[in-house]
């Protein structure tokens, strides 16, 4: 019974197939064996003929021992045979096992084989196609009935997936008029001639919380186009490029911080400003993928972002990249605290922060590495999240690797 309960189905309607053919076969070759046995009758000897004990009664005597003689020879014949039917039957009942797996076997996947093209169409369903459907054919028996059932059910997951991009992409179109509406307000009333000291102090303090209102919005409408697969024009971009773009353009914040930042030749951490722009020109060749200019740049803005915002003061950012099995890799690492795998695992998930400095913060929505994760899922990559174990986040974005456009230098991958 512990057989029968583990393992996988074909294996168990294997040997239960097995079992039931090789039980057939053992009462077959039972019943056969039993059907077959002979029985030797032997005669009791009679008394002697009227005579005396002359030459005639002395013949009968003979005769008699001759029958008896023979008797125990049949009777040796016969349990010889019976020797060989039963040594036979073992035989046959060996063979019949090994039959009975194979036929078992072939006969359970022929059982399963609609099964397993279920499983093998449901799993290549995710949720960019939902709109793909099991169709199979056949008679209606029940496993045509589990293949309509499991199509109702993705029939019902692209409607509620389609309905909840929607209402992101509609909500935050719909609340960008209402912002704009209170910020056009601010900047009037602080515009007039001698603006109330109050009124001052209150657009100073409403501003910060509209901007960080219209970053969260913006990652909404991000992460809905992402996940929906709105991609626009895939066209060629140089992941290099977008990394010294986007470390230049928080030279600042690294600074205010007071971050090292080692880049990919080693050298961004000397001269800010410079080594932004030098360190990532040691990337040859360039590190080109393919997609959405604006998703993938916004991307590696958010990647570097949570290595900016969410470090330690006087710590450090480390930057690599490069081609590995025709995917192009982007690493990013920064030192701290040691972090929980199960909760930065959860990073991905939007709104989800890291312990109570992430929480509430007013420098992040909680949207940025869950917009990462969906870009590059829509682009055919995926995103990874490590805790180091001497401290700090690993963060790895692989995406397929692409050939540059013609004059650039790039190679396929």
């Amino acid at each position: 019974m512990g057989v029968l309960r583990g393992g996988t189905v074909r294996r168990r309607f294997t040997m239960l197939y097995a079992a039931g053919f090789l039980g057939s076969g053992a009462v077959l070759l039972a019943l056969s064996y039993l059907m077959s046995g002979t029985r030797v009758t032997s005669i009791a000897p009679g008394p002697p003929p009227d005579g005396g004990a002359g030459g005639t009664g002395g013949s009968a005597v003979a005769a008699e021992q001759r029958i008896q003689d023979l008797q125990r020879q049949l009777a040796e014949v016969q349990g010889q045979q019976n020797h060989r039917l039963l040594v036979g039957s073992l035989v046959a009942l060996l063979v019949m096992a090994g039959v009975s797996l194979l036929l078992g076997r072939v006969l359970a996947g022929r059982v399963l084989r609609p099964l397993r093209l279920i499983t093998s169409a449901t799993r290549r369903i995710s949720a960019d196609n939902l709109h793909e459907r099991l169709a199979v054919a056949g008679p209606v028996d029940e496993v045509k009935e589990l293949a309509d059932t499991v199509d109702s059910l993705l029939e019902r997951l692209e409607a509620s997936f389609a309905a909840q991009r929607r209402f992101v992409g509609n909500a935050s179109h719909e609340l960008r008029t209402p912002l704009a509406t209170m910020r056009a307000s601010l900047d009037v009333a602080v515009a007039k001639p001698e603006p109330a000291a109050q009124t001052v102090a209150l657009a100073g303090r409403l501003r910060p919380e509209l901007d960080r209102v219209d970053r969260l919005l913006d990652g909404f409408l991000l992460l809905a186009r992402a996940q929906h697969g709105a991609l626009g024009e895939r066209t060629p971009v140089a992941l290099d490029g977008v990394v010294a773009r986007a470390l230049t353009a928080r030279a600042a914040g690294i600074a205010a911080k007071g971050l090292t930042v080692e880049g990919l030749d080693g050298g961004l951490d000397e001269g800010l400003d410079e080594g932004l722009d030098r360190g990532l020109d040691g990337l040859r060749p360039p590190l080109w993928t393919r997609g959405s200019a604006a998703l993938l740049s916004r991307l590696v803005e958010n990647v570097v972002d949570n290595a900016v915002v969410h470090n330690q003061e006087g710590g450090w950012i480390r930057v690599s990249a490069g081609r590995e099995d025709g995917r192009a890799r982007l690493v990013v690492e920064t030192g701290g605290r040691v972090l929980d795998q199960g909760r930065v695992d959860r990073l991905t998930r939007p709104f989800e922060r890291l312990g109570a400095d992430r929480t509430g913060s007013e420098d992040g929505s909680g949207l940025g590495l869950s917009v990462v994760a969906a870009i590059a899922e829509a682009h055919g990559g995926r995103l990874a999240l490590l805790a180091r174990p001497e401290g700090g986040l690993c963060v790895t974005v692989v995406l397929p690797a692409a050939a540059g456009p013609e004059g650039s230098g790039g190679a396929a991958a």
